[in-house]
């Protein structure tokens, strides 16, 4: 599955609380999220994700076990971590505040309520830059589900929450690992890492994820 459907896993990373006609996109209490991921034409995956809402970190965790992202919703940075090669790379910092947040000419519709993973959320319809994505929201933030409405291919893709688990996270996971080797992205790729085609602030993976089946840029 390709970076570009990754990249709206920006899981919610606007400010908890926006107006009224759009949902709250970051989670205003700590949860661990399990989510089945499927694209056309690709076999299905299974991505684990964590938020330290105090500190509006999240934490998503690669299919395979061993490479893991931490994004900074309040600094606008992220790091993915890979521990097969015990090497760290820095995100463009400039791509990630990018799809932070949905801008304020992204528009809206409240479509109604829903139940996934034994959770109540409500389903919006977002629209921006000439896509559409439909995504299921907790009143507190967190996302359910998240399906692409527009492209072909890899680039239609849902997620959906198979179980949610409200509960303090250990702040320790979301730090950056010791003794890693920094990795630098070579000249132009951060156009690649941060995904271009998806629509911002929705809710699928950071920049630069990849799913089972697919290399990271650069790998």
């Amino acid at each position: 599955m390709n970076a570009a459907l990754l990249a709206t896993i920006l899981l919610a990373a606007s400010l908890p609380a926006l107006a009224q006609d759009r949902p709250a996109m970051f989670p205003t209490r700590d949860v661990a999220v399990t989510y089945r991921v499927t694209a056309e034409g690709q076999p299905p995956g299974e991505m684990r994700m964590a938020w330290l809402a105090a500190r509006q970190l999240m934490r998503v965790d690669m299919p395979g076990g061993q490479d893991w992202v931490v994004m900074d919703a309040a600094g606008g940075s992220a790091f993915m971590a890979m521990e097969g090669q015990r090497m760290i790379m820095d995100m463009p910092a400039s791509g990630v505040s990018a799809r932070m947040m949905p801008s304020a000419d992204a528009r809206f519709t409240r479509e109604g309520p829903a139940r996934i993973a034994n959770t109540e959320c409500v389903n919006w319809r977002m629209e921006e830059q000439g896509q559409a994505t439909r995504l299921c929201m907790t009143a507190n933030g967190v996302m359910l589900r998240t399906e692409s409405l527009s492209g072909q291919g890899p680039r239609r893709g849902l997620l959906e929450a198979s179980s949610v688990a409200f509960g303090p996270q250990d702040a320790a996971r979301f730090q950056r690992p010791a003794g890693y080797q920094s990795l630098q992205l070579p000249p132009g790729m951060s156009g690649a890492v941060t995904g271009g085609g998806m629509p911002r602030g929705t809710a699928l993976p950071p920049p630069g994820l990849t799913m089972p089946g697919q290399a990271m840029p650069g790998r």
